[in-house]
């Protein structure tokens, strides 16, 4: 079994937020399984990726926030596959989706972004899902760091399905920047790919300088998550990290 994760805690001082990040491939698999997984994590937030986009895509949103105990903040169609959700514990100050330029005969890409109050921490929340195309790729990892920046906080996570391991070259220009989460804190499982597929980390939460990372990871092994869940859920796997987010002077 899994060492314990911090659990969410707010103080005069700093704020503890569970920050999740998970590709669900449109909610095509078992939502049951989904719900389960994501309720076991007890995460303040949801970054989603591939969150329903064509008929009755609200529906859907609608359909995973309520069976996995959480609230729609943002995203999903309007950001082209990126998705927010929160608990309640979480104060919504400002949402925005934005569509990034796009190459002819690849999919359209777009980040969900939220400012998000917990206690008087205020945390900037990114969601991404990558480009396939190594060149786009690296461009929307630079529109990606400039989009933090727009969101005009002084601490922010960007968490998402980066279509790039740890040496290649978007997921190096993050890391450059931002605190990659397993690389700062590890904890739980390293690989984001389903199970029995080739070790990958592609999946991965980043934080801002003066977040403290508590934890992160997979997390295979916590109370509630099985792993007939995570095969059945979707052909990804879910990053878990814990952070500390000061109260801003």
């Amino acid at each position: 079994m899994l060492a314990d994760l911090p659990a969410s805690t707010s103080a005069p001082d700093a704020s503890v937020v569970r920050v999740l990040s998970y590709n669900i491939r449109s909610m095509r698999d078992d939502v049951a399984a989904l719900a389960r997984v994501i309720r076991a994590c007890a995460a303040d937030v949801v970054c989603v990726q591939e969150a329903p986009r064509f008929f009755r895509w609200r529906k859907a949103a609608a359909r995973l926030a309520h069976e996995s105990g959480l609230v729609y903040v943002t995203g999903g169609a309007t950001a082209s596959g990126p998705m927010i959700l929160s608990s309640l514990r979480a104060h919504v100050e400002h949402t925005e989706d934005v569509l990034l330029p796009r190459t002819p005969g690849l999919h359209q890409r777009g980040f969900a972004t939220a400012v998000l109050r917990f206690g008087q921490a205020r945390l900037g929340v990114l969601s991404c899902h990558l480009s396939i195309n190594e060149r786009e790729r690296y461009t929307q990892g630079g529109l990606l760091l400039e989009q933090l920046g727009a969101l005009d906080v002084p601490y922010a996570v960007a968490a998402g399905d980066l279509n790039d391991r740890p040496d290649g070259r978007t997921f190096g220009r993050l890391a450059a920047v931002l605190q990659d989460g397993w690389a700062t804190a590890p904890w739980g499982r390293e690989h984001t790919t389903r199970l029995g597929d080739p070790l990958q980390r592609i999946d991965a939460v980043f934080a801002t300088t003066g977040v403290k990372v508590l934890g992160c990871g997979v997390p295979m092994g916590l109370p509630g998550v099985t792993e007939p869940d995570l095969r059945a859920a979707t052909d990804h796997l879910p990053v878990l990290a814990a952070v500390r987010v000061p109260v801003a002077p």
